[in-house]
């Protein structure tokens, strides 16, 4: 069945238990079915495999968590018996080790998983032009050869631009397009993703987004701060590597936590001296009433609650005095906030009202963050992922502002997620470029934002601007890498549009729900089976990364696939892909490869090259003098820049800026953090959905707190009462993991219902309960729990949907089954605005999920 057993099954052993191979050589590393075949091999057999030495090679940790800490698999006779973390370094506060989580050490169960696509596979009931496509995602599917797949693939592609045109084919991500870039073009994709408004509008009022820039300190200097607001994000599930353990160094340097949150997160339960739990989508209102807090109470001589020289120097658009030239002074935050001239002051009773915290609470906690020397504002992109939030990442910024708390040690206002959790700053280590040329442009200008497209394309149009409506007829859609159809808005209407195109390919590992939905699925390597590259995790270190098993059964890599695909369409290879080989492109990463320099001004090369090191890679460069030898590097496979406080790699977001703004201007309009921002007013508007005012004024989230009320001022709650928020667990990095039978048994995947909540509804722990929204219905076990504010459901994110046909219901918690494609303001897709009910389910209880038989083909 597997070349892995066939390789076992050569091996000759010496006769003792076959236990402790089955956990040291793969306990999971082959999957149930093939365990079950395993355990007949003599004992023999088996223990000679466990007590053989083999290669640690760097092993690729390659999911999209924000961590890709250091992996390393043992490999024996080209098979990897175990992984391991790192051990390259004494672990100490400065200069932690890079350890891997436990989706890491599970690795080995993605790679050699019993669901590993193996083939090309086709749908049985496919014909061109889409034959049976009310199958799709029940069909059957039919082994085809890899000729026979790419000569469908590219005679589809054909067939369709010649009949509607290149803008009848969409793709989700990948290069695939530089094949169909060759002939045409394609439609793209577009979106704010996990950023939610952190992505695209800090830039217009000068903060930054967190991801590519970073508006907080480093590591180092958050030992500065005496006050640490957790807002909003969990880097205990999150954010795996050593953010939270940077967090507890900070805690043990003095600092008080405050977790903001609707749920009692880990974090809150390690790091956190106070817990207040808020309605999702009201954080703004909240803030808002801290704002006022601060306004009314403030008095420079005797009670100073507002840093008005930071407001005054590095901002406009706090007061009527502060008002940007040619602004409408009375158009001012201050005024807002007091109700000045829409007759509703913003005070503390009003944000209770809303975000479910006593007003009490609220003064207090703005008292405590204004009157403390040194505040670290830290929130995460959650809040931000909902509809109408377009305003929140600049309240957040104002309120750091007035407070200020920000660009000095110990003070940051800011996002802290993904690989910047607690750690912001460029990257001192890098890796260099593939040399891999530039693919031919894209003609075709068309491209569908993720929170409307499954709507536009059934709807057969899009919006592409302010009052710009555009047709679009989509008949193609090609997955070239990630999970479209899982992880965008609206999932319930994404089926639909798949079951109506006539072509879907997926490149991909297993049967997800990209591939599910498909005509045709092409078995993609992992990087364990690829050359080598590098993987960044935090700004300290940088991870290598190199061959560790061939490639299994038929998986092919996507360069490949889309080189195979454009030949079949008439082109050379080189026309493709170009002519850099996969061993050239390694070698070009490891020679471009960076370090910061001993002052910390520069970067110089990272790796040492010598024309011993060309001659045996069979490459060409240039010998070059760096900080460690490629052998280093390969054996290692991590170079983490040592660090001390005091040292020259630390950071202070926006330093220069606040010592002198004259001197410094940030890249907006006026030169200084916007409070009031026409630049940001005028591109959510562009965007062509929704409008906001140019300063930070409250917009209830669409499907948010406020609607799940029929009447929010008489309290009557509506049809769909509860708020849906989607954390990220240590089950999943986003959707991948899903299938993994490690963490399956390891992290269920049950919805959270707090205790008020089941009591009401008659549902106890371990009860099988039916979600339900106005877009769909997903069934899970309860988990219940006074870790949630009530009124909230907690539905993990990413869990692959799996649709019950006939009853029009998932079985899986998939999350988007309950969202809709509701875009606003600049295309938001905004999970966590999400209403809905739960009730006992009448039908067959749910197996859990370590009992679901895998998706095999």
């Amino acid at each position: 069945m597997f070349e892995f057993l066939n390789k076992v099954k050569e091996h000759k052993f010496s006769r003792r238990t076959f236990i402790g191979a089955g956990a040291a050589v793969t306990a999971g590393a082959v999957f149930p079915a093939s365990r079950n075949k395993l355990q007949k091999l003599t004992a023999v057999q088996a223990e000679e495999l466990q007590s053989s030495e083999g290669e640690w090679i760097p092993a690729a940790c390659w999911h999209n968590c924000g961590g890709r800490c250091l992996l390393k698999a043992e490999v024996v006779d080209g098979i990897v018996k175990r992984v391991k973390t790192d051990d390259t370094r004494e672990d100490s506060p400065d200069n932690p080790q890079q350890r891997a989580c436990v989706r890491g050490r599970s690795q080995r169960q993605q790679v050699y998983g019993v669901d590993r696509l193996k083939y090309p596979m086709k749908r049985k009931h496919w014909e061109p032009g889409g034959g049976n496509k009310e199958l799709r995602g029940n069909d059957e599917w039919v082994r085809i050869s890899w000729d026979e797949a790419t000569g469908i693939v590219a005679s589809e592609i054909e067939r369709i631009r010649n009949k509607y045109s290149n803008r009848s084919i969409l793709v989700t991500g990948g290069d695939i397009g530089r094949a169909l870039n060759l002939v045409g073009g394609h439609v793209g994709t577009w979106g704010t993703t996990s950023w939610g408004s952190w992505r695209w509008g800090p830039a217009y009022f000068g903060l930054q987004e967190g991801y590519f820039e970073h508006s907080i300190n480093d590591r180092m200097d958050l030992r500065n701060s005496q006050l640490i607001v957790l807002w909003g994000l969990n880097p205990a599930w999150s954010s795996p590597g050593s953010p939270t353990y940077n967090f507890l160094q900070a805690k043990k340097a003095g600092a008080r936590v405050i977790v903001i949150d609707p749920m009692y997160s880990e974090s809150a339960e390690l790091l956190g001296d106070e817990w207040v739990p808020v309605h999702p989508g009201t954080d703004h209102a909240l803030m808002l009433g801290m704002a006022h807090t601060l306004i009314e109470e403030d008095d420079p001589d005797s009670n100073p609650l507002i840093d008005w020289d930071f407001l005054k120097s590095c901002t406009v658009g706090f007061d009527q005095e502060m008002m940007p030239e040619g602004a409408d002074k009375e158009a001012n935050f201050k005024d807002y906030v007091l109700g000045t001239h829409d007759g509703q002051p913003k005070t503390a009773e009003w944000a209770s009202e809303i975000s479910g915290v006593e007003a009490g609470v609220i003064r207090r906690i703005a008292r405590d963050i204004a009157s403390t020397n040194r505040v670290a504002l830290l929130t995460g992109w959650a809040p931000a992922r909902i509809k109408n939030s377009d305003s929140w990442p600049q309240m957040f910024m104002t309120f750091g502002a007035m407070t200020g708390h920000m660009a000095q040690p110990g003070r940051m206002t800011g996002v802290s997620c993904h690989f910047g959790t607690g750690n912001g700053g460029p990257r001192l280590v890098m890796g260099g470029g593939s040399g891999v040329p530039p693919g031919a442009e894209n003609d075709v200008s068309d491209s569908l934002v993720h929170a409307e497209m499954w709507d536009a394309i059934l709807k057969g149009e899009y919006t592409a601007g302010y009052n710009d409506k555009r047709d679009i007829d989509i008949q193609m859609i090609y997955h070239g890498m990630g999970a479209t159809l899982q992880t965008r808005d609206g999932q319930s209407k994404g089926i639909d549009v798949h079951k109506n195109v006539e072509f879907v390919v997926t490149n991909g590992h297993f049967i997800t729900t990209n591939a599910k939905y498909s005509d045709i699925v092409l078995p993609a390597t992992t990087p364990w089976e690829r050359e080598g590259g590098f993987n960044v995790g935090n700004r300290d270190a940088l991870f290598y990364y190199r061959n560790v098993i061939d490639p299994l059964f038929e998986c092919k890599d996507d360069a490949q696939i889309t080189t195979e695909i454009g030949m079949k369409l008439g082109f050379t290879a080189e026309e493709v892909y170009g002519d850099v080989s996969p061993r050239q492109q390694l070698f070009n990463q490891i020679a471009g490869a960076q370090v910061i320099n001993k002052a910390g001004t520069d970067y110089e090369p990272l790796v040492t090259i010598t024309d011993k090191d060309i001659t045996e890679w069979g490459v060409e460069g240039e010998p070059q003098k760096g900080r460690i030898t490629v052998s280093e590097l390969e054996e290692k496979g991590v170079y983490q820049v040592e660090r001390k406080p005091g040292d020259n790699y630390g950071y202070i977001a926006q330093e220069a800026f606040r010592k002198d703004p004259e001197a410094n201007p940030l890249e907006t309009a006026t030169g200084k953090l916007e409070i009031y921002s026409e630049a940001l007013a005028e591109y959510v508007k562009g965007i062509g959905f929704t409008e906001i005012d140019p300063i930070p004024t409250y917009n209830p989230a669409t499907e948010g707190y406020e609607d799940t009320y029929k009447n929010f001022q008489a309290k009557e709650k509506g049809d769909y009462p509860l708020q849906v928020i989607n954390p990220h667990y240590l089950r999943r990095a986003h959707t991948i993991f899903d299938n993994n039978p490690w963490l399956r048994e390891a992290w269920p995947n049950d919805v959270y219902v707090s205790t008020a909540d089941a009591r009401e509804r008659g549902v106890k722990s371990g009860d099988t309960v039916v979600i339900e929204s106005k877009h769909g219905k997903t069934l899970r076990i309860a988990h219940v729990t006074e870790r949630l504010i009530p009124g909230t459901i907690g539905l993990m994110h990413g869990a692959w949907v799996e649709m019950d046909e006939e009853k029009d219901i998932d079985k899986a918690g998939s999350d988007n089954i309950l969202t809709g494609a509701i875009a606003t303001g600049q295309a938001i897709s905004g999970w966590n605005s999400t209403i809905c009910d739960f009730r006992k389910w009448e039908g067959k209880d749910l197996k859990l999920d370590k009992l679901w038989e895998p998706r095999t083909v």
